[in-house]
């Protein structure tokens, strides 16, 4: 495990860097070559210091939901990040490009809890009866590592490379979807430029829902009510253009946009 020394030093260096929308060089080198731990430990610094701050925490994020993707990083598992009120964009809003370094954007859908998840062996019935809803979502994603050269240990110690989200505005019960063969189609300025399924995201997003809820219960910060889960990628992400519109269509669901400008 790293030491707190340097722990500290790197939550400050990608703090400052999001600070300065400018992209820092990747910390895995400083880090031994598989801690996850020491990396988790970055991102619960930049946690504990953002609640410092005010900020809220209003849910969690799962990313490296896909097969292919974890393969390419070198891991077996998802990964999880932090969701600030303040991170939130209305749907139909338009977010300042300038405000983000290298803006990339992912089509998920989000599930939101009536009650609280404590246990760390949280079942899939005791998961599906504390949702109250799910609703369409984009997830702007935003490397604080310049040119996202990034590996499992930056992405992780950058808060998943979490900036912002979207979410639908019409909710629908889990009764009323069948998430796992719901299809997607991203498009930019109308052009589609990602497609997937909810199959694309750890089989079912429940099961990256599922995963979520134990892995949080086990490190000590169990979901709450009303905590959003964004779940994951249902296709790929795509590299953001100043200017563009962007629209997600998921079956069942109305469309999510967010434009940038």
């Amino acid at each position: 495990m790293t030491d707190a020394t340097l722990i500290s030093e790197i939550a400050t260096r990608l703090e400052k860097a999001e600070a300065d929308v400018k992209g820092i060089p990747p910390i895995a080198p400083e880090l031994t070559a598989g801690d996850l731990g020491s990396a988790y430990a970055i991102q619960s610094e930049l946690t504990r210091r953002s609640l410092a701050k005010g900020r809220r925490l209003v849910g969690r994020k799962v990313g490296l939901t896909s097969e292919a993707v974890q393969k390419q990083l070198g891991v077996n598992q998802p990964d999880y990040g932090a969701l600030f009120a303040d991170m939130e964009v209305l749907h139909d809003s338009t977010i300042a490009a300038n405000t983000m370094i290298m803006p990339r954007i992912e089509a998920e859908i989000a599930v939101i809890l009536k009650k609280g998840l404590p246990h760390a062996d949280c079942t899939i019935a005791e998961l599906i009866a504390a949702v109250d809803y799910a609703v369409p979502a984009l997830e702007i994603v935003d490397s604080r590592i310049a040119e996202w050269k990034i590996s499992i240990l930056d992405t992780i110690a950058d808060n998943g490379s979490s900036a912002r989200y979207c979410l639908g505005l019409e909710p629908k019960r889990l009764t009323d979807l069948d998430l796992e063969t719901c299809g997607m189609i991203m498009t930019a300025d109308g052009a589609p430029v990602s497609l997937g399924s909810g199959a694309a995201c750890l089989g079912h997003p429940l099961k990256a829902a599922h995963w979520l809820v134990r892995t949080m219960a086990q490190a000590g910060s169990p979901l709450a009510a009303g905590d959003v889960i964004m779940t994951g990628a249902l296709g790929p992400m795509y590299t953001v253009q100043g200017g563009q519109r962007i629209e997600a269509r998921i079956g069942g669901f109305s469309p999510v946009r967010v434009a940038f400008g």
